[in-house]
């Protein structure tokens, strides 16, 4: 058996492989391949050499292998000048698995478990990295991000009236929890973990408002929770064209409501002995005001179950299939989507993820077939 080949020359012939031979009688350039990563500023052509140098490889970060498999899952990204990385909703289902399975592909080339001797041939992609046992598409959808930039995930804070009552919440307090001053903590936690699961390699950090720096606001941006306790979901919503927009409430008791621009209003239902029957929740994905290359989420409903409910949406491994591909027919060429909707409660008190699918779940939705 021949001696077995260093993973970072692997991984350097790989990469060498699929720019000249991936497409057949097409062969694309270093210069391609390094303004399609490098998005608004192309990589320089000496890095892309270094990670193809079997001789003296330099091992990729495993954020630029997605932008590898993005850029090779789809011959699109060639045919403009410059090439570029296509966006998640220009994908076809085909090209979005070809994508995953290329990049468990390299991941397994850049973190390998075990050496491989050259003449051995590669594992298949399932048994190096399984993106799902489901076979659901984990490995995509609104929640993946193409260019794998990192991702800030903003909560609301809980108000000081509000954690006075609660355990656990006073720094001197041997006990003390700080995420307890955190808002909305059900879909924070689904969130961040579907978020790190779609994108193993990308930074994703959890911020309140007031710990936000300059730099935070540029990145890709994930809000939860009502503009009632999250002032950098107030400034998103102000600075943004939106069909919908929620009222505060002036006081806790107060229920709240959505209003549209053409005068409807929807509210949550509430009974004197069940409490929660239904909620209304707000899913917006657009151009983030503060930086247009990458983009602002808003996961918003007038109680936490609503705002749970929406992100559920896109997570829940029993509806999100069916949600996303709602989305990229109902918005085909969109870059901005909106859908307000209905929540329900079950009697136990738990969320019914809602179903896209279904007209009678979708109060509202923007853009119009016909915009």
């Amino acid at each position: 058996m021949q001696p077995a080949v260093p993973p970072d020359a692997r991984l350097a012939r790989r990469l060498r492989a699929l720019r000249e031979r991936h497409w057949p009688g097409v062969k694309v350039t270093q210069q391609q391949v390094a303004e399609a990563l490098g998005g608004d500023t192309a990589l320089s052509l000496s890095l892309i050499s270094s990670w193809e140098s079997t001789r003296k490889p330099v091992l990729p970060p495993a954020n630029r292998l997605a932008g590898y498999a993005t850029f090779f899952a789809s011959r699109r990204s060639v045919e403009s000048d410059p090439a570029r990385l296509l966006s998640e909703r220009e994908l076809s289902s085909e090209e979005r698995a070809a994508r995953g399975e290329l990049y468990a592909e390299l991941l397994s080339l850049r973190f390998p478990e075990e050496p491989q001797a050259v003449d051995e041939p590669p594992a298949p992609a399932a048994r190096r990295l399984t993106l799902s046992a489901t076979g659901d598409t984990i490995g995509g959808g609104t929640w993946f991000f193409p260019d794998q930039r990192p991702v800030v995930i903003v909560p609301g804070s809980l108000p000081k009236r509000i954690r006075d009552r609660m355990p656990f919440t006073d720094p001197q307090d041997p006990d003390y929890v700080r995420s307890y001053i955190l808002a909305d903590l059900d879909a924070l936690l689904e969130l961040h973990g579907h978020i790190r699961a779609v994108n193993p390699a990308v930074d994703v950090r959890i911020r309140r408002s007031e710990e936000m720096d300059e730099d935070d606001f540029t990145k890709h941006l994930v809000l939860l929770g009502g503009v009632d306790w999250n002032p950098v979901d107030r400034d998103i919503t102000r600075r943004l064209d939106l069909p919908v927009r929620q009222q505060v409430r002036p006081n806790d008791e107060d229920s709240g409501y959505f209003s549209t621009l053409d005068g409807a209003t929807f509210e949550p239902v509430l009974d004197e002995i069940d409490g929660l029957i239904e909620d209304v929740a707000h899913f917006y994905r657009g151009k983030n005001p503060y930086n247009t290359l990458r983009t602002v989420t808003l996961c918003n409903g007038m109680y936490g179950r609503g705002t749970y409910g929406a992100v559920r949406s896109l997570t829940d491994a029993k509806f999100r299939d069916r949600n996303e591909e709602y989305v990229r027919k109902a918005f085909p060429d969109s870059s901005a989507f909106s859908i307000l909707m209905r929540v329900r409660i079950n009697p136990n008190g738990d969320v019914v993820t809602p179903d896209w699918t279904l007209a009678e779940d979708r109060l509202h939705e923007w853009p119009t077939i016909d915009e």
